[in-house]
């Protein structure tokens, strides 16, 4: 009698242990998609603290820009190029912010936020590319590797903006890390335009 109920106290605990092996499965399958959600560059999830980061970042130099513009405002207008170079580089700066916060807002689907990237790079692209064409339009002797040099920040703060955009439409290409480029060359060139209006212009 005792080794009956041994044998049947041994084939539940075989039967407990067979379905709690489903359960852990389905746990690990689920803490495994967790994660490959949390590092995928088609969801946001990751990239908040960055986001955050960037954000602070865009509005201490844009901020930067609006002292310099204040600071040397007459000097600013008696060169033609300046008041569009200034221009151009706050609008890269504040498009950064821009960024962050679509990136930002809580329960934001994948498609729409592709939406807003390629649009605003798109717009973006579009203003830039018109501070530009009138100034080489009213001042065709200027230097043309100084004009290239704009026309090169130009492109690269706002065409990656648009391909992460498609990417996220798409689903595939990179995603949210197209933007990284995108940023970095923001900062690149508002510094670069932020030094020359608050030291070349003294020179």
């Amino acid at each position: 009698m005792g080794s009956f109920f041994a044998v049947a106290q041994g084939g539940h605990a075989a039967r407990r242990r067979h379905d709690a092996l489903p359960r852990e499965a389905c746990a690990g399958q689920k803490r495994d998609d967790t994660l490959t959600g949390l590092l995928s560059p088609y969801s946001t999830d990751a990239w908040v603290n960055f986001m955050v980061a960037e954000a602070g970042a865009s509005a201490a130099l844009t901020g930067l820009i609006f002292v310099a513009v204040s600071i040397n405002l007459e000097k600013i207008l008696s060169y033609p190029s300046l008041p569009g170079r200034a221009a151009e580089s706050i609008v890269e700066l504040f498009s950064v912010l821009i960024i962050a916060s679509f990136c930002l807002v809580p329960g934001e689907s994948r498609s729409l936020l592709g939406w807003e990237m390629l649009l605003f790079g798109l717009g973006m692209w579009i203003v830039v590319g018109l501070l530009q064409a009138r100034y080489i339009l009213k001042h065709r002797t200027e230097p043309w590797h100084w004009m290239g040099l704009r026309i090169m920040f130009g492109l690269l703060t706002s065409v990656p903006v648009c391909v992460a955009g498609i990417s996220l439409l798409v689903q595939a290409g990179g995603g949210l890390y197209w933007l990284v480029p995108a940023i970095l060359f923001s900062f690149i060139a508002g510094v670069f335009h932020a030094w020359v209006l608050l030291i070349e212009i003294l020179r």
